[in-house]
């Protein structure tokens, strides 16, 4: 079972603790900012947030704060974007894969999406697609908070 860690992350809205956020938490891992997929998501993430009642949306790369500063600028973003340079959290939740990029093998994060309820996982997604993803998580979210 993943838990959420306890250290401090620098984050875009500055030094966050995830198992100090609200009761519902969208912790969603991506590739690269400004790139076609992970643009795509973290708009329909920040178009939807305020459907995503009573919950947290954050995501997670390797790039840094600055890039992530940048990124939020420019595509006017509401989420929150947490650096992962040294891949604390990536190897917390198993996201690095080996990925076949132009026939060479490189380690990258693999595109997955994990929902908390104060703390404890209750749903992850693996291997996602980046067009359609922000929908079907508040979908299901909306199902899982009609059950809680």
């Amino acid at each position: 079972m993943i838990s959420l860690p306890t250290q401090p992350f620098a984050s875009t809205q500055g030094e966050i603790y995830l198992n100090d956020l609200s009761d519902w938490l969208i912790l969603y891992f991506y590739p690269k900012d400004s790139t076609p997929g992970c643009t795509t998501q973290a708009v329909d993430f920040s178009t939807l947030k305020n459907d995503f009642e009573n919950t947290t949306i954050i995501g997670v790369s390797r790039d840094s704060i600055k890039t992530h500063q940048n990124f939020t600028a420019k595509k006017e973003l509401s989420i929150n974007l947490i650096s992962d340079k040294e891949e604390i959290l990536c190897q917390h939740f198993d996201v690095i894969k080996e990925k076949n990029m132009y026939g060479k093998k490189v380690m990258g994060i693999e595109r997955s999406t994990f929902i908390f309820y104060k703390g404890e996982l209750v749903k992850s997604y693996r291997k996602v697609k980046a067009a359609g993803h922000a929908e079907i998580i508040l979908k299901d979210l909306k199902e899982l908070q009609k059950a809680r």
